[in-house]
């Protein structure tokens, strides 16, 4: 006879993750953790091998979940007969697929949007659509049938098999080009940051971009990253982009088998509220690894970000966590501090660009601190990195004032942090 309990108590965090990743509302979500239990307590006898618990109980959830966006599919009525359940699939932090339909209505002329809004979202019947139209219900008739035929073009459809990035590589400029940051008067403008934490791309179908780091104080490029978003993905039903990437020259932490091109692919999620990874991929030593935010600490350590990697806000604006004079930082020494500090004019590469500067203080590592300069796109212009001075002393041996003893410091609630490197993208080439 298995022991239930003990089953249920070792799988309990990744079930409540998987549970309420997919279910927006949280006493919704409570529910069907409910019921995901009670089935699994009248069927356990049925498991023949207590090593499958876990992928038999999150089956349980899926079902579960399903169900109620079936339900909630029948009381909502979909916009379009053509779209499953995912279609309600909020999450957490907000909108996912909506937004793809909503965006895909959007770019519909004037007229077929209207006859779907009617017909669909309305649920009008056609003879009262012809009436309000003024129009006969043949004309309704037809009109309809093109407006579906535009909608399932313009939809964009889960990638029939494997793409793969064609690795043209643009090469980023050798050296950094030399910059000028000015803290400017007026307050700084709330902005909407889509980027996926770390690596500056927006994911989102189309988006395509590189970036390079370059160490000071020599300014040299010594790593670039090439990323392109491949296609829609969908890990443990949580719909995303998966996103391709091929690091040139990476640091020691980011090599693969110790080659000098590291590839890997991530799956990320954009909603209304939040950007996230929901999983990534590598090959080592010949074998396809594979990590997703249901692997607890060994994915959220190295991915994750956020509580419960509900990852970064994109819609950011001052908060009075962080506030910063010169070269001088203050905190409120809180967890997760990410935090618009001013309005800077940067002028690089020829061109001067109006941006806030966001400093994350901690926030994606202990000891680092970065600044982030975003103009009103939300598109990074330019990032830096400051370590404490004590930062990985056990493996770099020497505190980073004698490691970089010409680099810029920044002295953070009284402690020194030492600037690393920059990275620039090629948006502002």
């Amino acid at each position: 006879m298995i022991d239930f309990e003990a089953l249920v108590s070792g799988v309990m965090q990744p079930l409540e993750r998987f549970v309420k990743f997919r279910v927006g509302n949280l006493s919704d979500a409570e529910d069907i953790l409910q019921e995901v239990l009670t089935a699994a307590y009248r069927g356990a006898e049925t498991l023949s091998d207590e090593v499958m618990f876990k992928p038999w109980i999150l089956g349980i959830a899926r079902n579960k979940c399903n169900d109620y966006f079936r339900a909630k599919a029948k009381r909502m009525e979909l916009p379009l007969e053509s779209l499953d359940e995912t279609a309600l699939t909020t999450g957490i932090h907000g909108v996912t697929t909506r937004t793809v339909v909503h965006e895909t209505l959007d770019r519909l002329g004037d007229t077929d949007k209207q006859i779907l809004y009617l017909s669909y979202f309305k649920d009008l019947p056609q003879s009262e659509i012809a009436s309000r139209l003024g129009i006969p219900v043949g004309t309704v008739k037809s009109r309809l049938h093109h407006a579906k035929q535009q909608f399932r073009e313009l939809y964009p459809e889960k990638p029939k098999g494997e793409t793969v990035m064609k690795n043209e590589r643009k090469f980023m400029p050798e050296y950094m080009p030399d910059y000028q940051i000015k803290e400017t008067e007026g307050a700084p403008f709330a902005v909407c940051w889509e980027e996926i934490m770390g690596w500056f791309i927006v994911p989102r179908l189309g988006e395509k971009l590189s970036w390079a780091m370059y160490d000071f104080p020599k300014r040299k490029r010594t790593e670039q990253c090439d990323l392109e978003v491949m296609g829609r993905a969908e890990v443990h039903g949580i719909e995303g982009v998966e996103i391709e990437t091929v690091e040139y020259d990476p640091m020691d932490c980011n090599r693969i088998d110790g080659a000098d091109v590291a590839k890997r692919r991530f799956v990320a999620q954009l909603t209304d509220t939040h950007c996230r990874y929901l999983a990534e991929s590598h090959v080592e030593d010949g074998v396809k690894k594979l990590f997703t935010f249901l692997d607890g600490d060994e994915f959220l350590q190295s991915w994750g970000f956020g509580k419960d990697n509900c990852g970064n806000e994109t819609h950011i604006a001052p908060k009075g966590l962080i506030r910063k004079d010169g070269n001088v930082v203050m905190t409120a020494k809180r967890p997760f501090m990410l935090d618009v500090v001013g309005r800077y004019a940067v002028q690089i590469n020829g061109k001067t660009y109006d941006t806030v500067c966001v400093i994350d203080a901690g926030a994606y590592e202990e000891g680092v601190v970065t600044e982030q300069y975003l103009d009103r796109n939300g598109r990074t212009v330019l990032w830096r990195r400051f370590n404490r001075n004590d930062w990985m002393q056990e493996s770099y041996k020497r505190p980073w004032t004698e490691l970089l003893p010409e680099n810029e410091r920044m002295t953070v609630d009284g402690e020194t942090y030492v600037h690393w490197y920059d990275c620039i993208s090629d948006y502002i080439l």
